[in-house]
């Protein structure tokens, strides 16, 4: 890599072949969209086939069925597509709640997606960007990644080993060409969030904003990337201040409202949604 620039081949997005999972709604389909609006020829992928299609048809993409936690799933689909340019990991889940009263199988399934579907992904389509000197990769993270937050123990570790499997597998790549982004966004209003307070000290985006971030990492190739952008230094702030002084700013802004839904019933709804996903293939 040079010291000047960021040393990666150029990727065009126009005819660009984008390989996005948890596609179907929320941060992967504004990615979706805009990649599409940028000419780029689009793969949504997604554990729901149906939302996937939906996407797919709007955007005149391609739809794959994909559960990110199924290696043999990800490289029927590699192989199938024959050539993958960019791979935004996506797919994520955020169950909430007391560490203790989390059930063994929910935890399991936040670490199954949230980090091996990452390691599959990686695995499946780097091999190739490798041989051909080229090629971008975008976890998508969370500042979760780097701020512990109350209700959220095992997600928060998920987050934390995806920012540090991104950062790794950055060094192992780069010579080759192929360069590994990791978007760390703060509370994004998709239905991972469902339930949860928002706002009120917190700072909170929407998904076209995260989506901006990924494919803005295209043409940067950065490590590392928050969203909002003025995030990018919270660790280092939060490791420079006092203990006493975090437990009062986290008192401020409601830092335990993760374990306090405001809305009892949506969140319900959507953890019962994630039990299901555990019940779906045996890892």
């Amino acid at each position: 890599m040079s010291i000047f620039g960021n040393g990666y081949p150029a990727i065009d997005l126009a005819g660009s072949r984008v390989l996005i999972t948890g596609g179907g709604r929320g941060i992967g389909q504004a990615t979706a969209e805009l990649f599409a609006r940028k000419g780029s020829e689009v793969v949504i992928a997604d554990v729901d086939i149906d939302a996937a299609r939906a996407v797919a048809v709007a955007l005149s993409g391609r739809a794959v069925e994909l559960d990110v936690r199924a290696r043999d799933q990800w490289d029927r689909v590699v192989a199938d597509l024959g050539r993958v340019d960019i791979l935004v990991n996506n797919a994520g889940v955020m169950p909430a709640g007391p560490f203790l009263d989390e059930p063994d199988v929910v935890g399991h399934t936040t670490i199954d997606v949230n980090v091996w579907g990452l390691i599959h992904g990686m695995r499946a389509v780097a091999p190739a960007m490798i041989e051909r000197g080229r090629g971008h990769v975008v976890n998508v993270a969370s500042l979760a990644g780097k701020i512990p937050v109350p209700g959220l123990a095992v997600y928060n570790a998920s987050k934390f080993a995806a920012v540090g499997l991104s950062a790794a597998t950055r060094l192992e790549f780069a010579d080759h060409g192929v360069s590994v982004s990791c978007v760390l966004p703060s509370a994004v209003r998709t239905r991972l969030s469902s339930g949860l307070s928002l706002g009120h000290g917190m700072p909170t985006v929407d998904p076209e904003d995260v989506a901006a971030a990924i494919v803005k990492t295209c043409y940067t190739r950065r490590a590392e990337i928050a969203v909002p952008r003025y995030l990018t230094p919270v660790d280092m702030a939060l490791a420079a201040t006092p203990e006493p002084a975090l437990r009062l700013f986290r008192r401020l802004l409601d830092g335990d409202r993760a374990l306090h839904p405001s809305d009892e019933k949506t969140r319900a709804t959507y953890e019962s949604q994630v039990r299901a996903i555990s019940e779906r293939l045996e890892p």
